[in-house]
């Protein structure tokens, strides 16, 4: 006779589809190991399908199971999620909203949207943490974060995306080089130089962008390090380790031995974003909607 499915079967899968291991999972559960055997059956028993592969000294997720653990762990992300902001109501919080970013966005846009957001949403919970592109996507797919600010050309189905700034690219370069913007004639003056850039895990889509800039000026760039971080470009490019290329909104925000030089006559210029799951039911990120 089969029996009803409920709850902890779901979570009893999940803990060993990610262990792939029916005894570490039981310990993390603090289950008994048969008694892990005997719930997982009774899953598959009742779903019609078998989940797991078991060999003498391995398990293996079937195509079944490997599907319904990617779909029922973002079930569960979601179902956390409202389980949180219920927490927050109960305790006097309107809810709380979840940024994803890249360091430009930091710079004008997210305080001057959260400025704006609180306003007329005081009692709403902010959390905010710097994560390259590719990790926002899998982030706001996987329901780990509500909004995401990003320099991508395109983003996965299901993603909703809004163009908030198009700005031009700057050449950042020591404070003692030669060049300045009263001689600066085009990049091509640059070609003997090391550039230091953002390495392409930062977005592919950008880095395709900067190379043709080089591409139009007729040379290869020497890439001496790559980086996601402003930061560490502008303290290799204090320290003479090379110039580089960047979005001119990252001028502000840093006091280092840098200058720039503004690439107005190029043609390529780069697009911050703003991205967020079309399935997301956060309440407060609705309201977050509105002001854009």
């Amino acid at each position: 006779m089969k029996h009803q499915i409920e709850f902890r079967h779901f979570r009893y899968f999940l803990a060993v589809a990610e262990n792939l291991h029916f005894r570490k999972a039981a310990d993390a559960l603090y289950i008994s190991q048969p008694g892990l055997s005997r719930q997982i059956k009774q899953l598959e028993d009742n779903l019609g399908v078998q989940l797991f592969e078991r060999h003498n000294r391995k398990v293996l997720l079937t195509k079944v199971g490997a599907y319904l653990q990617v779909e029922i762990g973002k079930q569960f992300k979601h179902f956390d999620s409202i389980l949180n902001h219920a927490k927050l109501l109960q305790d006097g919080v309107d809810g709380n909203l979840r940024f994803g970013y890249v360091g430009s966005a930091m710079q004008e846009l997210i305080p001057n949207l959260l400025l704006k957001f609180k306003e007329t949403h005081p009692n709403i919970l902010i959390n905010l943490k710097e994560i390259d592109n590719k990790q926002q996507m899998k982030a706001l797919l996987n329901h780990e974060i509500d909004i995401g600010f990003v320099r991508l050309d395109r983003v996965p189905n299901g993603l909703e995306v809004k163009t908030t700034k198009e700005e031009t690219f700057s050449l950042v370069l020591p404070e003692i080089h030669p060049i300045n913007t009263s001689n600066f004639k085009n990049l091509a003056q640059f070609k003997e130089e090391h550039f230091i850039l953002f390495d392409a895990s930062y977005s592919q889509s950008y880095y395709e962008k900067v190379m043709q800039i080089f591409d139009d000026c007729g040379f290869s760039p020497m890439i001496s390090h790559s980086t996601v971080n402003a930061s560490s470009i502008y303290r290799l490019v204090e320290n003479n380790f090379g110039i580089s290329i960047v979005p001119t909104s990252l001028q502000k925000g840093y006091r280092m031995g840098v200058k720039f030089i503004e690439l107005t006559a190029i043609t390529q210029r780069t697009t911050l974003k703003i991205v967020w799951n079309s399935k997301n039911t956060n309440p407060v990120l609705r309201s977050f909607l509105d002001i854009l």
